[in-house]
């Protein structure tokens, strides 16, 4: 059983110095299969939306590491473990940096990134980027298209939603295409998965909110509406998120874990470690436990 955990990017944690880079090597020596990042870019005092389960946003996101570096730190420390986001707010980003940023991610990491995109749900961060939240379903397709030439062609042209790429020599191209696995519920975002991505990013709740047929079942359509659409069905990969509720003991999460994998089958399975603890320590030794809980199946 092959198991990620998230990186310290949120909280306490993430302002420690040096402490991406300590966790990242730290926890790939203690067998972490991945380490993943979320992003936030505000934590408003009032938001317009409240964070899901909340009346405003939780303590936990008052501090927030930038995704990029995160990764590219880890890229930096660790040798074999996948580097993921689940999620990386894409449509809030300039969508030319943002393609040299993962492809640049993926060299340094000799190809072991995969990039989780959404959309994002806050109008306070849309508001702070300057981008109309209208626009994020077709800006994320337009981004969709862009990755799509900037990883496979030498010289990049684009018309994109608000910006224009002239004729350019990009050189710089991943090891592998890297696999744009999206998130997502709602019947749009689920078509988007199953006509463009490369996988698909489900979330799995600890204790649990609702029953494990909910995903095998979604992923049994997106399968169905992959081959309708003329595509490999078998090829559309799952990278599943797993979120403990704060104070959740660690023998309630592995058992849950093992549950719901061996019903899912994902490719890829992390633990975001974001609501328990808030000290690096606590975020390796929380690692070194559940490892050695999952292990034991």
């Amino acid at each position: 059983m092959r198991i990620g955990f998230s990186l310290p990017v949120f909280g306490k944690a993430a302002a420690t110095p040096g402490g991406v880079a300590r966790y990242a090597r730290e926890a790939e020596r203690a067998g972490a299969a991945g380490l993943w990042v979320g992003d936030r870019l505000l934590s408003p005092v009032a938001p317009v939306v409240s964070y899901p389960g909340y009346d405003t946003m939780p303590e936990e996101f008052w501090t927030a590491y930038d995704p990029f570096t995160a990764l590219a730190v880890a890229a930096a420390v660790t040798e074999t473990a996948i580097l993921g986001s689940s999620t990386i707010n894409a449509t809030q980003y300039q969508p030319a940096n943002f393609a040299r940023q993962l492809t640049s991610i993926d060299v340094a990491s000799n190809g072991r990134l995969l990039p989780g995109l959404g959309i994002g749900w806050s109008p306070d961060e849309y508001d702070a980027v300057g981008i109309p939240m209208s626009e994020r379903g077709k800006r994320l397709d337009d981004l969709l298209d862009l990755l799509d030439t900037w990883w496979s062609k030498e010289l990049v042209t684009h018309e994109g939603v608000g910006y224009k790429i002239a004729e350019s020599h990009v050189g710089l191209k991943p090891v592998r295409k890297p696999p744009v696995h999206l998130a997502g519920f709602g019947e749009k975002a689920l078509r988007r998965v199953a006509e463009r991505a490369d996988g698909w990013l489900p979330v799995w709740t600890v204790p649990e909110q609702f029953p494990a047929e909910m995903l095998t079942t979604t992923l049994a359509k997106l399968r169905a509406d992959a081959e309708r659409a003329g595509r490999d069905p078998g090829a559309l990969g799952v990278a599943l998120r797993v979120n403990a509720a704060p104070d959740t003991k660690p023998e309630l999460i592995a058992e849950s874990v093992v549950k719901i994998l061996s019903v899912l089958e994902p490719d890829h399975t992390f633990i975001d470690l974001t609501y328990l603890t808030s000290s690096v320590d606590e975020h390796l030794d929380l690692t070194g436990r559940l490892l050695e809980l999952t292990a034991k199946g």
